[in-house]
């Protein structure tokens, strides 16, 4: 084959496969699009319109009734505080036993490293009446505390898991020459080894971000008052035993999931390059 016969060839091939993945993308963005006109309706648009179809006049005001008189507001920010705790407390703690098990020599870090790991195949919800039964042994039940637990407990052996191979590969020279200067083991941890690990940070804080902020069966489940109901449960203000405002729920949706999109759009990469890092590294 000539070398021009190849180069067109490469062209067409490259083409064809990014025509794929436009496609590809296309197909993922349909959803938004449609829950973007589904939101700006009222309850006769949505039933007698086609799927796609443009609201006239664009109903906005379903945004401004979902803030105001739905309490989305509030909801809000619940999801937001509640997200960020859990995050900070569960990528905080993953480090701290990923230090633990890969830097240290104790005798039962395998063993401490295996049962972590054993709760990755424990099923979610097969937990929910164990736990609700503690907590409200522990008087948590209707508490955001009981959410934050739960969001730290069932993150923290996928955490440990993507955090380990960059421990493995971290250098331990650097350790060593901290200790040669006098850092102690606190020290060492919060300025030499945590910055960096600060790629793979980013991973693991995002991929909690998206598990803690769509969470809804546990806090349906543990969260009765709507002064701690996050957005997820908060939909269900707008589904009556009549009548149901579907423009408003679509509302409702499209504000839980633009926070989410625009941080993954932005840190994409960041989490590629984290999880590409420790997968090679280790």
């Amino acid at each position: 084959m000539e070398k021009s016969t190849y180069i067109y060839m490469k062209k067409i091939g490259m083409f064809l496969f990014y025509m794929m993945l436009f496609l590809v993308a296309g197909l993922q963005i349909l959803p938004l699009v449609w829950l973007l006109f589904f939101s700006l309706k009222n309850n006769q648009e949505v039933f007698n319109t086609p799927l796609f179809s443009l609201p006239s006049p664009p109903r906005w005001e379903n945004y401004v009734k979902v803030w105001v008189e739905g309490d989305i507001g509030l909801y809000f920010f619940n999801s937001l505080w509640i997200t960020t705790v859990s995050v900070i407390f569960t990528v905080l703690l993953a480090s701290f036993v990923t230090f633990a098990i890969t830097r240290m020599n104790w005798k039962l870090k395998h063993v401490v490293l295996g049962l972590f790991m054993v709760g990755l195949m424990i099923p979610i919800h097969s937990t929910l009446i164990p736990l609700f039964n503690f907590f409200m042994k522990v008087k948590l039940i209707d508490h955001p505390m009981s959410i934050v637990l739960t969001n730290i407990g069932f993150n923290l052996p996928i955490t440990i898991m993507i955090l380990l191979g960059f421990y493995n590969a971290l250098p331990r020279e650097l350790e060593e020459s901290a200790v040669m200067d006098g850092c102690s083991v606190h020290r060492m941890f919060f300025q030499v080894i945590l910055p960096m690990t600060s790629p793979v940070i980013v991973t693991t804080t995002i991929i909690n971000m998206i598990y803690n902020w769509n969470e809804f069966v546990f806090v349906n489940t543990f969260i009765s008052s709507d002064e701690y109901k996050t957005l997820t449960v908060g939909i269900q203000n707008f589904i009556g035993q009549y009548t149901t405002d579907w423009g408003a729920i679509g509302a409702t949706l499209m504000i839980s999931v633009l926070p989410i999109l625009i941080i993954f759009f932005f840190l994409s990469n960041k989490i590629m390059e984290g999880i590409t890092a420790g997968a090679i590294k280790g």
